[in-house]
C-alpha cells in the first residue's frame, strides 16, 4: 500500500502541491500536518503515518526534507522503515530506498539538505550581526514612537481618562499599551 506524508512548516503555507503529487503517485492514504520540521519538533501526523505502515508498504513523500530538518532524523526514520520492511520513496528526487542506489541517493540528498539548512542559518546569523553593527535590531517595528509614548505618559497622569481611550487614540490594543506601560495595568485594577 502507498501511504503519503505531506508537511508544511507554517499555517500560511499550503499542502495542495504535495497532496496533488501524492495522489498522482497513487497514495491510498495521506497523512498531513502543518508543523515545523525543526529537529526534535513533535509531528503527530508523521508519527501516525509511521504507526500505520506495515511490511511491504511504501511511505511516499514529496521531498526528502519533509521527513525532518536534520540528517540524523531523516536517516533514523529511513533505517526504522527499512527494519520494518517498509520502503521509502521521494517523488521530487525520484528516490526509492528499495534499491542500493536509492538508499545511497537518499543519504546523499539528506546530507545536501542539511548542508543548505546550515548555510541558510549561517547567512541569517551573519545578516543579523551586520544589521546590529549598523544599529538595527531584528524583530517587529515598534508600534509607538517616542512622541506617542510622551503623549501617553501625559494622558496617564489624568486619572479621568481610561486606558482603553488612550490606547484607542494611539491606535493600539490595550494589550499592546500595557506592554509599553505595565504599571498602567496595576493602576487600572486599583
Amino acid at each position: 500500500m502507498l501511504i503519503g506524508y505531506a508537511r508544511v512548516s507554517t499555517d500560511d503555507q499550503n499542502l495542495d502541491l504535495q497532496r496533488d503529487a501524492l495522489l498522482r503517485a497513487g497514495c491510498e492514504r495521506i497523512f498531513e500536518e502543518k508543523e515545523s520540521g525543526r529537529a526534535g519538533t513533535k509531528r503527530p501526523a508523521l508519527e501516525a503515518a509511521l504507526g500505520f505502515l506495515r511490511p511491504e508498504d511504501q511511505l511516499v513523500v514529496w521531498k526528502v526534507d519533509r521527513l525532518g530538518r536534520s540528517l540524523r532524523e531523516m536517516l533514523d526514520t529511513a533505517h526504522k522503515l527499512q527494519a520494518q520492511g517498509v520502503r521509502l520513496r521521494s517523488l521530487t528526487e525520484a528516490v526509492d530506498t528499495e534499491t542500493p542506489t536509492g538508499r545511497l541517493m537518499f543519504n546523499f540528498l539528506g546530507t545536501i539538505a542539511e548542508y543548505f539548512l546550515d548555510l541558510n542559518r549561517e547567512r541569517t546569523l551573519e545578516g543579523l550581526k551586520a544589521a546590529a553593527a549598523r544599529g538595527r535590531k531584528g524583530g517587529r517595528r515598534r508600534k509607538l514612537s517616542e512622541d506617542d509614548l510622551a503623549m501617553a505618559r501625559a494622558l496617564l497622569k489624568d486619572p479621568s481618562i481610561p486606558v482603553a481611550q488612550i490606547a484607542k487614540r494611539l491606535d493600539v490594543s490595550r494589550a499592546t499599551f500595557y506592554a509599553y506601560f505595565p504599571a498602567a495595568r496595576r493602576q487600572s485594577l486599583s
